[in-house]
């Protein structure tokens, strides 16, 4: 299937300069989204808890009924998406985690009697209801205290909810206790015995999910709740990773163009890639799409099919400047991209096919996933012709025009010697 006729050349080189006034409009406008309105950072690199949730009920709940459920259960600015594919399928994000602050941990010791003083205070803590540690899990749905003699649940339960920061888990196992003195202890006679108890507490997803559900009026379908939550210190060091993960891409991918071809080749990959990444995220800013893992990953496949359609267009550049040495640059490159425009059409536009289908009918994070991938598709295939192939031209004109020359007269000069020795 050929969708440009053998022999087709177009001027893509004359048409340039109106692109280079496109290229930095749409480079300068990302640089500003990243700013102004910025980047709407995802779960993944902001922190927070994330539910989600099929509910039961026979009539359809609307996106605005769950997001006022969920303010009125102590959250602000909730993200509540909907699953299209399923009925009453709902995406809960909060910037909330369930880990516990540190002025709440104290406050907890203290109620535990778990703090420095109280070995001081014996009327407020009795040697008897001192526990010997007290531990929270990293997620804050925890508190582990270990104990010498077996401790009342009920004056537990009661020391915990004097802190209004924190709430149990509903149910008889909220709280319970477990004699440690088989796993712990030393199988002899007179080996200390400790009680570990465990108070569950209720997590972020919990609140939601309770408050959800309580204010709908409705239950969750049995098997269909996830929640996940990530802290500000893990999201923090995923955000710089990301970025390190695109700096780096973008650096081997330098030296890969710079070894595959040779070094003038070089400038114009690596600039046509930071356009497209650029672009990508800008757009994605200025639609306030989620930035997360998932977007970040097909960032870095925009930059693979960037590169791709760029090698395929160097390749056909550096396979003409050895059969057209009469030919200046930039003719060869109006020749290159025309003997290529149909192929890069093709494929451009299959894979953009398939993210529009993408991008109507899968779920949220696919849609995110394909949008990114659409844009980045249509400003690689532009970027490959009205970036690096006209910075490519500039720099060959610039600084290897004379090392060309010469590279040619040379070539001539061998010809006639060797014309000359035949005769």
């Amino acid at each position: 299937m050929q969708l440009i006729k053998p022999g087709t050349r177009i001027d893509f080189m004359g048409m340039r300069k109106y692109f280079y006034v496109l290229s930095a409009t749409l480079f300068t406008a990302s640089i500003i989204a990243m700013f102004v309105p910025g980047p709407n950072w995802g779960t993944d690199f902001k922190g927070g808890t994330e539910v989600e949730v099929t509910l039961a009920s026979e009539k359809t709940i609307t996106v605005a009924e769950v997001r006022k459920a969920v303010e009125e259960t102590g959250f602000a600015a909730p993200d509540v998406l909907a699953e299209p594919a399923e009925k009453n399928r709902f995406l809960i994000r909060v910037q909330e985690v369930s880990a516990l602050a540190e002025g709440t941990k104290e406050k907890l010791s203290r109620a535990l009697c778990g703090d420095d003083d109280a070995k001081k205070d014996t009327e407020r803590c009795p040697e008897a209801e001192r526990p010997s540690e007290v531990k929270f899990s990293p997620g804050g749905d925890k508190i582990t205290a270990r104990y010498k003699t077996k401790i009342d649940l009920d004056k537990v339960r009661a020391a915990v909810e004097t802190v209004s920061a924190v709430k149990i888990r509903e149910g008889d196992d909220s709280i319970s206790i477990v004699n440690e003195s088989e796993k712990n202890a030393v199988a002899t006679e007179g080996a200390a015995t400790t009680f570990k108890v465990e108070v569950r507490l209720k997590s972020k997803g919990d609140q939601i999910l309770g408050g959800v559900t309580s204010k709908l009026q409705t239950s969750i379908v049995p098997g269909r709740e996830t929640v996940n939550w990530i802290g500000a210190k893990a999201s923090g060091e995923l955000r710089d990773n990301a970025l390190k993960s695109i700096l780096i891409t973008l650096f081997i991918i330098m030296v890969y163009i710079a070894f595959r071809f040779d070094l003038r080749f070089a400038p114009g990959a690596i600039v046509s890639l930071l356009h497209d990444v650029l672009i990508a995220i800008g757009a994605m800013c200025i639609t306030r799409k989620e930035i997360t893992l998932s977007t970040i990953a097909a960032v870095l496949t925009v930059l693979g099919f960037s590169v791709t359609d760029t090698v395929v267009v160097y390749d056909r550049i550096r396979e003409n400047l050895g059969k057209h040495r009469n030919m200046s640059f930039s003719e060869i490159v109006n020749l290159s991209v025309s003997e290529m425009f149909g192929r890069t059409i093709l494929t451009s536009g299959t894979a953009a096919l398939s993210m529009v289908c993408f991008l109507i009918f899968g779920t949220q994070a696919i849609k995110d996933f394909a949008f990114v991938l659409l844009v980045g598709i249509g400003v690689g295939t532009y970027s490959s012709i009205y970036v690096a192939a006209p910075l490519t031209e500039w720099i060959d004109r610039r600084f290897f025009a004379g090392k060309g020359n010469q590279r040619v007269k040379i070539q001539r000069t061998r010809s006639q010697k060797q014309s000359e020795s035949v005769v």
